[in-house]
């Protein structure tokens, strides 16, 4: 029954995506939808691109582990669309850029920065690209029994399908329609759970549960403090260096539909959250064997409900991962396609579909060769590589016009570089034990720091290198669409 309901999302998905065909037909269309969709339909988009593997199953699953901690984690995803909001969302539709390397050449006028940038872009998207295949695999493993390296195949030869079919106007509407599969994958079983769980007389937590699990800080983690706060630096201040994140606001019309974009976001977000919050918890009842995996969510109704009905709802939950894993999966293709192919092909739709390979087959390979780690962990490292980057990028090139083009690169070396070797040595040697293993596995707190104070120390000793054409960009970063000024899509030239 569940392999059945895997069957109808992935013939589900290519069928969505195949009307994406007879709409797109510019270049436009492939990377940004030619900046023609709603913020409804927008937001929802985004919701299913970035609900991915690790908040779908990982975060039931850390706080099965390890208790109210981990809540900060879809509260960090959630509230990062506020700084995104005040702080990004309409200045860089205004950039008229496509992607975020686009962005850096425009504001620096240096191509330096821009391959800079597009290295990251393509490094944070396979980092986030692995997980969403190694889950898959977890997923289909756990169903049918089938080899690891299936479900990472079967996603990624549909999420293939779907870019090259249609670029950005296709995977818009596949990804709308995952956003309300996966909300309602969750919600449904969900209220079967608690009356399941209120038939049993309502069981509290264990004492020794109550006392570690709900005692914020007081889990088994080492150095508790330190890691909590490196996680919520690095998801309020990483959703804005994500680039499947940032790609969405170049497809509204204007700023005035990014800003509302962001607020529907943040509604659509928080109604999802609610949710894995308690599979974890009834998971801590029900399920306790499952510390220290991602499967909770898929094992749940069958073990408190069973029979027919659990079977049911045990689909219905796994189709609802499957969306997970092809929607965040599609986003981050399109993101990374669109990178490559114009920075390292010739651009045009011929090269993003070149690129769109490419950006798929590395982390398939990443995810069938690298030790498997929690989802929710891998793409926690992935926010912190984004906001030791591209967060104090934009930030400082939206708002403060004498960041310099050496300072901006000082900046993404160290603060990106730093972060891109502690991910490196977690993923290939961790987990370490300790002091050391805490700063390796969550970075934000010392990388994002360092990239800021870069940026802004070499800029103030190298003014001579602040772009000649820094007024001009910041008129059009922060000048509302209304005004009669030329509209156009702007694109960077080099220098």
């Amino acid at each position: 029954m569940s392999l059945a309901a895997v069957l109808i999302v992935v013939v589900a998905t290519v069928l969505i995506g195949a009307f994406g065909i007879r709409v797109s037909r510019t270049t436009s269309d492939f990377y940004v939808a030619s900046r023609t969709v709603s913020p409804l339909w927008n937001a929802s988009a985004i919701g299913g691109e970035y609900l991915s593997a690790a908040s779908f199953l990982g975060v039931a699953g850390l706080i099965l582990s390890y208790g109210v901690d981990m809540l900060w984690l879809p509260v960090g995803w959630t509230g990062g669309y506020l700084v995104l909001l005040v702080l990004v969302s309409a200045p860089l539709r205004r950039s008229g850029a496509y992607t975020l390397p686009d962005f850096a050449e425009a504001r620096l006028e240096s191509m330096m920065v821009r391959r800079t940038a597009s290295v990251l872009v393509v490094l944070i998207g396979w980092l986030y690209l692995m997980p969403q295949f190694q889950s898959a695999g977890l997923v289909l493993r756990t169903i049918t029994g089938a080899p690891v390296w299936a479900g990472g195949l079967l996603v990624a030869g549909v999420v293939v399908l779907n870019v090259l079919s249609g670029g950005m106007r296709s995977i818009t509407f596949v990804q709308a329609f995952q956003y309300w599969l996966k909300l309602t994958a969750l919600a449904v079983p969900v209220v079967f759970l608690l009356l399941a769980w209120r038939a049993d007389g309502a069981p509290p937590l264990s004492a020794e549960d109550t006392e570690l699990w709900l005692t914020p800080l007081g889990g088994p983690r080492e150095y508790g403090v330190y890691s909590t706060y490196s996680l919520i630096l690095a998801t309020f201040l990483g959703t804005m260096g994500l680039p499947h994140v940032l790609v969405r606001f170049y497809t509204n019309p204007d700023g005035r539909a990014a800003r509302r974009t962001t607020l529907v976001v943040l509604s659509l977000l928080g109604a999802f959250y609610l949710l894995p919050a308690v599979y974890g918890w009834l998971g801590r009842l029900y399920a306790p064997d499952l510390v220290r995996t991602d499967t909770v969510v898929l094992t749940l109704p069958s073990r408190m409900i069973g029979g027919t009905l659990g079977d049911l709802l045990t689909a219905l939950v796994t189709a609802g991962a499957f969306a997970a894993f092809l929607s965040t999966s599609s986003g981050l293709t399109v993101s990374v396609a669109g990178v490559i192919a114009q920075d390292l092909l010739k651009g045009g739709v011929r090269s993003f579909r070149i690129a769109t390979l490419m950006a798929v087959a590395v982390p398939l390979a990443l995810a069938l060769w690298a030790r498997a780690l929690p989802v929710a962990d891998v793409v926690g490292l992935a926010f912190a590589v984004a906001a030791s980057s591209f967060c104090p990028l934009l930030v400082l090139g939206i708002w403060w016009r004498r960041l310099s083009t050496t300072g901006a690169l000082a900046g993404l070396f160290a603060g990106g570089g730093l972060a891109c070797l502690a991910v490196l040595v977690t993923i290939t040697g961790g987990p370490y034990d300790g002091m050391l293993g805490a700063l390796l596995a969550q970075p934000a707190a010392w990388t994002v720091p360092i990239a800021f104070l870069v940026m802004v120390v070499v800029s103030f000793v190298t003014q001579h290198r602040v772009p000649r054409g820094v007024a001009r960009i910041m008129v059009r970063l922060h000048t509302p669409e209304n005004l009669d000024l030329d509209r156009g899509d702007w694109r960077p030239r080099s220098s």
